[in-house]
């Protein structure tokens, strides 16, 4: 078969295998996780690369250095494992298990289900406690309606990041793509910050994780758009407020997949929020949808994320057939 159509029915059997078995914690209490190996390396560079001392224009130019080196080496990583894979016999189905370890369906609707079921619980400091873990928000200052926006809005985002964007570049490159990704979105996550110690250092792994999720943000709006009647919203909707508020965020990217879930869900998303004592004022997705969210929004947002795993998976089979 050819490379594309060979990518597509790895990537439908891995993204079956992520939804139905996801991160086994049993696993990754033994092995380390390759994305906690590639966050290593990334903090290594970071600590030997981007000095205090420096001048801005250097920091930048280790920085790019250090992005290109990173892309390199996962990349290169991803086409020797693929290469050694291809050449044993059944070795399609361990290429199938590692894609499936650098989806995060399940990983995700765990940990976003399990605020909804912490604010059931405990209340609001159990909301809080639980939010902490998948938002970078300070969450003392979150009231109930502020936990229940957050955790909807990091389902959305980190749908994207985390399922359609990786599926994207394993689709066009097998493992190699995925594999670059994944490091440079890491990077974006630990390094491309806009602090005094990251906002030059963090320069390049911002502008190229911006860069390779510029079209897995718009599709995952998209699946987004078409999974609304799931969490019981109208196609319409959602559609609306993704092509009105997605260009108003602060981010190139971030607005799609969050605009698309406020229109589905009649919901107020974004807005101004609070990161390390300092107010962000971003623009409302979704302008004119409710404000107060509430754990059932966040059940209704865990459903549209649902079915939007499914329509992917039927897309991608669909394509891999007649690829």
């Amino acid at each position: 078969m050819p490379d594309f159509q060979t990518h597509l029915c790895l990537l439908a059997a891995a993204l079956l295998l992520d939804a139905l078995v996801g991160d086994p914690p049993w696993l990754w209490r033994r092995l380390p996780h390759p994305v906690a190996l590639i966050g290593r390396l990334i903090g290594w560079l970071d600590r030997r690369l981007n000095q205090d001392g420096d001048a801005p224009a250097r920091r930048r130019m280790v920085g790019i250095g250090a992005t290109l080196l990173l892309v390199l080496l996962a990349g290169g990583i991803g086409w020797g494992v693929s290469a050694l894979l291809r050449a044993l016999p059944f070795g399609w189905l361990l290429e199938i298990v590692l894609a499936a370890v650098f989806l995060a369906q399940r990983s995700l609707h765990d940990h976003v289900s399990a605020v909804a079921a912490a604010c059931d619980l405990e209340g609001l400091e159990g909301g809080r406690r639980a939010v902490s873990m998948i938002v970078g928000r300070d969450p003392q200052s979150l009231d109930m309606a502020g936990v229940c926006r957050a955790a909807i809005e990091s389902d959305a985002e980190n749908y994207s990041d985390g399922v359609v964007a990786p599926a994207f570049w394993f689709a066009l490159f097998g493992l190699p793509g995925i594999l670059a990704y994944k490091a440079v979105n890491t990077a974006d996550s630990m390094i491309g910050h806009r602090t005094a110690r990251h906002e030059a250092f963090g320069w390049a792994a911002a502008r190229l994780d911006d860069m390779l999720n510029l079209i897995p943000a718009r599709l995952c709006g998209a699946l987004l758009t078409l999974a609304a009647p799931f969490g019981g919203g109208h196609i319409g909707s959602a559609w609306r407020a993704m092509l009105r508020d997605a260009p108003k965020h602060r981010s190139p990217n971030a607005g799609w997949p969050e605009a698309a879930m406020a229109g589905g869900l009649g919901l107020a998303l974004a807005g101004p929020r609070q990161y390390h004592g300092t107010v962000v004022t971003d623009a409302w997705m979704g302008n004119g949808g409710r404000a107060e969210a509430t754990p059932r929004d966040i059940r209704r947002a865990l459903a549209v994320t649902s079915g939007a795993g499914v329509i992917l998976f039927l897309v991608v089979t669909a394509a891999a057939l007649l690829a």
